[in-house]
Order: C-alpha cells, then sequence, then structure tokens
C-alpha cells in the first residue's frame, strides 16, 4: 500500500520481517484501509548476536539478501520469532538496501547499505514510499539508523563505511542519493502537524548529528575517520567530509614503527572509476619519512599511494636529508620508498654528511 512506512526490528531476518507483516494481516488489525501514514509494528523481536565485539565490530556479510524495504512472503511456519540453526548466515544479516550503478564502462557497480543490527532497541529501519497524492515518479526515502556496535554499514567500491544514520533517497530506475553520518532516529505516534516532507508524513524523525571521527572508512589495513558522508547518482562520487584522520596497521610480524598514520580535509571515492582520492592538504607519515600534496590516489590492496602535484605546489617526500620534489611520486606503502615522475627536484644526501640541490627546487621544501 503506498505511503505506508515499513519498519525493521529485531526479526533476525528480512524472511521473518515479511511474516511477522503476514501474522498482523491476519489478526484483528485495521487491514488496507489503514490511512498511508500509520507504521505497522511487528512481531516481538529475536535477540542480538551477543558473541560481537563492543570495540570491533565483524563487517557484514556481503551475500545478497532480500530488500527489507518489500515485506516477503511466507514461507516460514506460522508463528516462527527467530530464524532456525540450520538458516544461513546471509539470513542474520539486517535490513538491506543495494543500489545498482550502470558505470561509464558499461558494467555494474554496486553500492549496499546494511543496519546490522536486529532489535529495535538500538536502532529503526523505515521505508518511506510514495503516497497516492505525491507526483509520479517521486522518490522513495529509507532510514537506517543503529547505536550498537556495528552501526550503519555502507560498501563503497573498496571501502566499508560505518556510522550510525544513513538516509537513502531513490527514485525508480537510479542508484540514488545517499548521506551518512552520526545522529539517530525514531517512529513517531502520529505525523507532526504541518510538516510535509515525506519522513514527517510517514510519522519517522531523523536527526543527524556530523561530529568529527564519527564516519568510519576501512580499506584493508588501513582506517580512516571523517564526519559525513554524501553520495549522488549524478557524478557517482561519494564525498566524505573531515577533517580527515587516518593510520595503516603494519604488516603481521612487522615493527609498530612502520604504522603509516596521515591527514586530508576530506575523501572522493569515484565508483565509476573505482578509486579512492585523499583530498587537500595530505600528509602521510611513516617513520622518518615525511609525504604530501594536494590530491593523492590511495589503494590499500596495491600497496600504493599516488601523490599528485600541481604547478606551484609539486608533490613533496621528505625523508631526513633527502628532499623530492614532483608532479608524480609513487609512494610504496609497505617499503616505504618512493619513486618521482615528471617535472623532478629537490635536495639529495651527497654521501659526506651535506646535501646538494637538484632542479628549481629550494634548499627545503618544493615550490614548484
Amino acid at each position: 500500500m503506498k505511503g505506508r512506512a515499513l519498519r525493521q526490528v529485531a526479526l533476525g531476518s528480512v524472511l521473518l520481517l515479511g511474516l511477522a507483516l503476514a501474522q498482523q494481516s491476519g489478526s484483528q488489525q485495521p487491514s488496507s484501509q489503514q490511512p498511508p501514514a500509520t507504521v505497522q509494528q511487528p512481531a516481538a523481536p529475536a535477540q542480538p548476536d551477543q558473541a560481537a565485539s563492543p570495540t570491533e565490530p565483524t563487517p557484514a556479510d556481503d551475500a545478497p539478501t532480500p530488500d527489507s524495504s518489500v515485506p516477503q512472503d511466507d514461507s516460514a511456519p506460522a508463528g516462527a520469532d527467530s530464524p532456525s540453526p540450520a538458516q544461513s548466515s546471509a539470513d542474520q544479516e539486517g535490513a538491506n538496501v543495494t543500489l545498482t550503478r550502470k558505470a561509464k564502462d558499461g558494467k555494474s557497480r554496486i553500492i549496499k547499505i546494511v543496519r546490522t543490527g536486529l532489535t529495535d532497541d538500538t536502532g529503526i529501519f523505515a521505508s518511506c514510499t510514495p503516497q497516492d497524492s505525491d507526483p509520479a515518479g517521486s522518490p522513495t526515502v529509507s532510514v537506517f539508523s543503529e547505536t550498537g556496535p556495528g552501526g550503519i554499514q555502507v560498501t563503497v567500491d573498496k571501502n566499508l563505511i560505518r556510522s550510525p544514520l544513513a538516509i537513502v533517497t531513490q527514485q525508480e530506475g537510479g542508484d540514488g542519493h545517499i548521506e551518512v553520518s552520526a545522529g539517530t532516529a525514531q517512529f513517531l505516534d502520529n505525523p507532526p502537524e504541518g510538516k510535509t516532507d515525506r519522513l514527517s508524513r510517514c510519522a519517522v524523525q531523523a536527526d543527524p548529528r556530523p561530529a568529527p571521527d564519527t564516519v568510519f572508512v576501512t580499506q584493508g589495513r588501513t582506517s580512516l575517520k571523517g564526519q559525513t558522508l554524501v553520495y549522488d547518482e549524478s557524478d557517482g562520487v561519494a564525498r566524505i567530509a573531515g577533517p580527515i584522520t587516518f593510520e595503516r596497521a603494519p604488516e603481521t610480524g612487522k615493527p609498530e614503527t612502520d604504522r603509516l598514520t596521515g591527514n586530508s580535509e576530506r575523501i572522493e571515492v569515484d565508483v565509476d572509476k573505482e578509486t579512492t582520492t585523499l583530498v587537500g592538504k595530505v600528509t602521510l607519515k611513516n617513520g622518518t619519512r615525511t609525504s604530501s600534496a594536494e590530491r593523492v590516489d590511495y589503494d590499500d590492496a596495491a600497496n600504493v599511494a599516488v601523490l599528485r602535484g600541481a604547478p606551484g605546489a609539486l608533490a613533496q617526500s621528505v625523508n631526513g636529508q633527502e628532499i623530492i620534489c614532483a608532479m608524480i611520486i609513487r609512494y610504496n606503502l609497505d617499503l616505504n620508498t618512493v619513486t618521482a615522475v615528471d617535472n623532478i627536484s629537490g635536495q639529495f644526501p651527497d654521501g659526506e654528511g651535506s646535501a646538494s640541490t637538484s632542479g628549481d627546487a629550494p634548499g627545503v621544501g618544493c615550490s614548484g
């Protein structure tokens, strides 16, 4: 029925959400004559998995699951309140929405949003579909909130992003608009008077509260922190606003001194190009080496960061007396070594305790 906000609470699986809704429709509750903005309350939730670590949540299984924004049908026996041990781990995943983007190369790119919690004690899922009075083509607005340690997880390219709140706006045939930040959401008893936005008419309230270090990004051994993520289908770029801080753990068996740390003003994840770029006053530090540039293409799996300079603002890498300046510097993240390409200059040790200057670079630093 159009205009109804569908709730996901702790049912242990998307299948059981459909069952709970089906059971209600067979009870003495009002049926299809119910007003569009009324939200149905499903059956009692199952308990969350107590094995999850409070500090290191286990990422959600990437296996596809039924979309919780659409109530699922039937097949479980009536009265089942929790999944049986035989059910797959995919069935244990919380409410999720999968967006598919057709990239310029003709291939599909997948963006997946998952609520990791399975109980309404820690959050909600609501999908507010267009009402009968809305214009044709009006979007569906979905709200995910989760205060538990797993939060809301958004998978974009190689990056797993985690935060307490996500709002997804999707029109038919598009891959939509996503906003991720700290904050909470709740169901209201009644739609607020005088408010006409989609969530208010569905009796859902979302309260984004952006703050530093509340959007967590994981790419391989690299962990990054920011404060908001905004993705839009118009250009297929997910932008994570900073300040950004990040670190890359050493390889197993390597000393803690091999840990890479750094910061930037923001992160851009280009879904079409499948690239992650640190943008704005980027600095990377590992041991005695400090490297900097305005833009850095970062690939944890390939163990490489490509620092990109510009005329008047060359990329730079400093290691003791050695100063390397160039338009492009390829940084091997595991070996902590660099290779300069194009317009190379700098300062280089001569092996006798002094240094010589090459190119047009000043004695210290790179000005282009």
